[in-house]
């Protein structure tokens, strides 16, 4: 399992995003602190206050806003999968990120949360996830 910590501003606002999404609120662990968003069976996102967030580091916690740590790639089960789950996250108060990419074998589509985070919802070709993507441009793919 991996649980990816993210500092937001505003909890109520988080949890109303992520949820928009279609993913889910764990109870048992969300509090006026945190809370738990359940992706997937493997993939927790624990949105924590600003002020909390910094309880778990010494170091600065940077802005999501105005700065990059890190961003999430989460596939998705189709290429309208991905743009099913990016449009949801536009309605529900996220930006787009950048363009959307489409390689031919691997599509993406970045967005950013209210707070700025980025997640880049992707899908690649089984054939090219598994063998490259030389393996699905030699059985005729094209690349976008």
């Amino acid at each position: 399992m991996i649980f990816v910590n993210l500092p937001v501003t505003d909890l109520d606002r988080s949890k109303a995003f992520y949820e928009a999404l279609g993913w889910s609120i764990n109870p048992l662990f969300t509090d006026e602190n945190a809370a738990c968003v359940v992706v997937s069976d493997e993939i927790y996102l624990m949105v924590l206050r600003r002020d909390y967030f910094q309880t778990f580091t010494t170091k600065q916690v940077a802005d999501p806003a105005t700065t990059a740590q890190a961003l999430l790639a989460i596939s998705q089960p189709s290429r309208e999968a991905v743009a099913d789950i990016a449009g949801k996250a536009l309605a529900a108060g996220g930006s787009q990120a950048r363009e959307p990419q489409d390689y031919g074998f691997m599509v993406q589509h970045a967005v950013q949360d209210p707070d700025g985070n980025v997640f880049e919802f992707m899908w690649m070709d089984p054939k090219a996830a598994e063998q490259g993507p030389e393996a699905y441009m030699a059985e005729g793919g094209q690349e976008g």
